[in-house]
This record gives C-alpha cells, sequence and structure tokens, in this order.
C-alpha cells in the first residue's frame, strides 16, 4: 500500500513545508511533523518540499502475468437473429491491422441459435477463425447464458484483447464478461493502438471530452473495450474467404437463466442518423423550434436528414435520438451541415470523421471552424433559404 514518509531531520523549516500541502493534511505534533487522514496523495510536498523531507513509498507489487500465454485479438459478433451488425466488421478491419504489429492471428466470437451458415461471411473480412457457439439456449440475447458462454471462450482461446461493439448489447455484454474473467473494461474508446508485446492502448474523452485518456492495462490479461459504430474504418469485403470455422460446445447446465422471454415484439422500422449518408444539424443558433421546418425542407432537398446538439435536446426542440456527440450518436455522413453550431469538443468528437463538414455560423471564430471542411461565415437564416433556392434551381435546370 502506497504512503508517505516524513524525514523530520531534513525539514529545517516545519511551517514551510505544511503550507505546501493543499489540503491540510499537515499537522506538527510534539515538534514532529505529522501527515493526516486528509492526505490526499497528491505528493506536493515530496515535490515541492525540501528533498528528502517527504518520501513517497508504493510497496504494493504489481500482479505478474505470463503474456505468452494470452494470444489473439478477438471480436464479438454483434448481430440480431444472425443479420450481422456492421461494427463488427469495422471491429475486424482495426484488429486485423494491429495484429500485423503484435503477429497475431484474429479471431471472431459468434455467440446465438442457427447461425452456423452465417459465420462464412465473416471469414471474408480478416478473421483467421471464427468460434462458433450455436446452441438454442442462445437464441435470443439473455444476459446470463451469453455471458457464461463469452468466459468459455476466454477460458479456452485465452485471447490478449477483445473488442466489443458499443450497440445495446455490447454495453450489457461486455462489462458483465470483464467482471466475470476479472479484467478491465475501457468504454467508447475512439483510439486503439498496439504495442509489439501486445499492450492494447485505449484512448477515449475523458472529464466531458477536455481530456483524451490513455489507458494500459500490461498486467492484466484478457484487454478489454468497447468501440462506438462509425468510429473506426470497415475493410472491403474480400472475394474470397480465409480461415476456419471452429465449432464450440459448452456444458448446457451453464446456459441456464432466470429470465423467461415471453414475447418479442418488433419496432416498426425508423430512420437512424447513423446511417443517413447527408445531415442537417441544427445547433444552437436556431431561435425556435418552429424553424426546424427550414432545416428539415433543406434536408429534404438533400435526401438527407435533420440531427441537432444537446443543447437543442435540453431546449425539447428534438429527440435525444437525433442528438450527435458523446453523450448522443457518432455519425460519419458524407456530408454535414452544421447550422449555427459553435462546435463544442464533445460534439465535433462525435461527427469528426464525417466526408465533407459544411460549417455555417456567423461568429468567425466558432470553434466548429476549426474542424470543417468549409465555411461560411453567416447567418443561417439567410443562408439556408438561399441554399435551398439554389439547390431547387439546380434541380430544375
Amino acid at each position: 500500500m502506497a504512503k508517505l514518509v516524513v524525514h523530520q531531520d531534513k525539514i529545517p523549516n516545519a511551517q514551510e513545508l505544511m503550507k505546501i500541502c493543499p489540503f491540510g493534511a499537515m499537522e506538527e505534533v510534539n515538534g514532529k511533523v505529522e501527515i493526516t487522514a486528509a492526505c490526499r496523495m497528491c505528493r506536493l510536498c515530496v515535490k515541492k518540499g525540501p528533498k528528502g523531507a517527504v518520501e513517497y513509498i508504493d510497496d504494493e507489487k504489481e500482479p505478474q502475468i505470463d503474456k505468452s500465454a494470452w494470444k489473439g485479438l478477438a471480436v464479438y459478433v454483434d448481430h440480431v437473429d444472425g443479420v450481422i451488425h456492421p461494427v463488427t466488421y469495422e471491429l475486424l478491419g482495426k484488429a486485423k491491422e494491429m495484429a500485423e504489429v503484435s503477429d497475431q492471428p484474429v479471431y471472431a466470437l459468434f455467440l446465438g441459435s442457427g447461425i452456423r451458415d452465417k459465420s462464412e461471411e465473416i471469414l471474408h473480412y480478416g478473421a483467421d477463425k471464427v468460434f462458433v457457439y450455436d446452441d438454442p439456449a442462445l437464441d435470443r440475447f439473455k444476459i446470463e447464458p451469453y455471458t457464461a458462454a463469452f468466459a468459455d471462450f476466454i477460458e479456452k482461446i485465452k485471447p490478449s484483447s477483445i473488442l466489443v461493439g458499443a450497440t445495446t448489447v455490447g454495453r450489457q455484454l461486455a462489462p458483465r464478461v470483464a467482471a466475470r474473467v476479472r479484467t478491465g473494461l475501457t468504454a467508447d474508446c475512439t483510439i486503439l493502438e498496439m504495442d509489439k508485446n501486445t499492450d492494447l492502448s485505449q484512448i477515449r474523452p475523458a472529464f466531458g471530452g477536455n481530456i483524451m485518456a490513455h489507458i494500459k492495462t500490461p498486467n492484466h490479461r484478457p484487454q478489454m473495450a468497447t468501440v462506438r459504430y462509425k468510429i473506426m474504418n470497415a475493410p472491403n469485403r474480400q472475394k474470397d474467404a480465409y480461415g476456419e470455422i471452429i465449432d464450440c460446445t459448452i456444458d448446457p447446465a451453464k446456459l441456464k437463466t432466470n429470465v423467461d422471454v415471453l414475447d418479442i415484439a418488433k419496432k416498426p422500422k425508423e430512420q437512424f442518423i447513423e446511417n443517413a449518408d447527408v445531415l442537417v444539424v441544427a445547433g444552437r443558433g436556431l431561435k425556435k423550434e418552429e424553424d426546424l421546418k427550414m432545416l428539415q425542407e433543406l434536408a429534404d432537398e438533400l435526401g438527407g436528414q435533420v440531427a441537432c446538439t444537446r443543447p437543442m435536446v435540453e431546449a425539447g426542440f428534438m429527440d435525444a435520438k437525433y442528438q450527435i456527440g458523446l453523450s448522443g450518436r457518432t455519425v460519419r455522413p458524407k456530408l454535414i451541415i452544421t447550422c449555427g453550431v459553435s462546435g463544442a469538443i464533445q460534439f465535433v468528437a462525435g461527427m469528426n470523421h464525417s466526408d465533407n463538414i459544411f460549417a455555417i455560423n456567423k461568429d468567425p471564430k466558432a470553434p466548429i471552424f476549426k474542424t470543417a471542411n468549409y465555411c461560411m461565415i453567416g447567418d443561417l437564416y439567410e443562408v439556408i433559404p438561399q441554399l435551398i433556392a439554389k439547390i431547387k434551381e439546380k434541380k430544375g435546370a
């Protein structure tokens, strides 16, 4: 356990040393400086105090792990009734890229029922081996049997790293599995890098997007991370399938669940902003909810959808499912037009991989202009009607 040791003989002035502590965690007792329970281990007394007066000692030993026993980058195949979610292909592409650095194989884990014939498609995207748990008990996503099968895969194969899509299922499954196998999990990573020694660098926004946290877990395996859809680049589908499909079995007793699915009601199909090729985004510069009709008209002319920033949701102008950003959705359209959007880092993190970013803002110093490919300084109430008129004119021609 880490602790601070005070060397009294190296303190020339006790009062000066005690002033350094921002928490007032030092006091003088019988002529000796002592550290109280108010200490937060900030170690300013070590850095700024007299040399050698306060010493930081960490006698806690880091657990050691045999990294050679863990090999391979595994990707969880997210699907509904065998229809694979596109985030799976994005993660396979990233895993293949990192595998070349660390000389590791790429695995895919496919859990479900009646999915054996669907697994070959994964081999067209770079997986060296697809481990298939095809069992009637896995017909629908239920957290207990899925966790058991996932943990069984980890225990038998021992992959060094595991990537899971940050979908509705992935967000439930990944933390449960991490807890089961007693390892860590980094959520919503935006950058992943692999060292030659198989250590995974997991980078994600933190503190509201104000900093980028760089996380490593060198003393634990497997390393686990979730990644949002549209963050990574999906590889091109290869004409030929390479790799092999491995059928896996698990003790049926482990797949028991305390939850019974009585019925499944399908939701009506809706258009998600993540799948739109064109987005028109409403920002704080929009004055009234009625003005969304103007943005909707522009989106309709371009065959796109209207999205928004967080202030629009908080004002009740639009539903949260249309929000872009760290607390909303990540998008990657071919064209995104921001209207009156300032460009806070939390918003930019959710759309900065768009192919073309066109920004309209009357503030020439708006942060969004640093990200945009095309910048237009002007009032959106003057610019958008002219833009709509020009589009209609071109269509008429």
